[in-house]
């Protein structure tokens, strides 16, 4: 079970052009807006990542605007091929990372397995990650899991680190997911 003390939420290269290509693109944007909103009422770490932004254009403006702070740029295809983003992954001190992005079969696949090789808990948001096809999302998944990555979706994830139908986050919590 994965708990807000100990869990951090990563953003993979939800970028531009890319972004608005993906399999099922506007039910990937709203479950990664949702996976970040709740992740900051829950005061959960998140780290977002950009490929290549020069080329690949920054963080597409949906997903933007609920962010703060500054993307990680990258060039290898993980995340952990970059010191500094391996750096605030070690900075934040959290065991488990769910991670969300595009694309599952590339980039994020990648990076959850060097999460998983670092013996990191790694919990895939499968509606909050896609690729061009349908049928490279379902690889990257299947992957993942084979790696030895969890499957969740967004709203699991939010109310399995709730853990209670109480109090004031509970309440704002239910207003995101409706």
């Amino acid at each position: 079970m994965i708990d807000k003390e100990n869990t951090g939420l990563m953003i993979i290269d939800i970028q531009g052009k890319l972004a608005d290509i993906m399999y099922e693109k506007d039910s990937l944007i709203d479950h990664i807006c949702l996976l970040i909103e709740g992740a900051k009422l829950l005061g959960m770490p998140i780290i977002w990542v950009e490929q290549l932004p020069d080329k690949l254009g920054k963080t597409h403006a949906k997903v933007a605007q609920h962010l703060s702070g500054v993307a990680y740029a990258k060039s290898s295809f993980s995340a952990l091929g970059s010191a500094d983003i391996e750096q605030a992954i070690e900075n934040a001190d959290k065991t488990d990372w769910i991670v969300a992005g595009i694309e599952a079969h590339i980039c994020v696949y990648q990076t959850a397995r060097d999460l998983l090789a670092k013996n990191y808990k790694v919990h895939v948001a499968t509606d909050a990650v896609s690729s061009r096809t349908k049928e490279n999302k379902a690889l990257g998944i299947k992957a993942m899991q084979s790696a030895g990555a969890k499957l969740t979706g967004a709203e699991m994830a939010l109310f399995e680190l709730q853990q209670k139908a109480e109090g004031d986050v509970f309440k704002q919590l239910i207003k995101l997911v409706k």
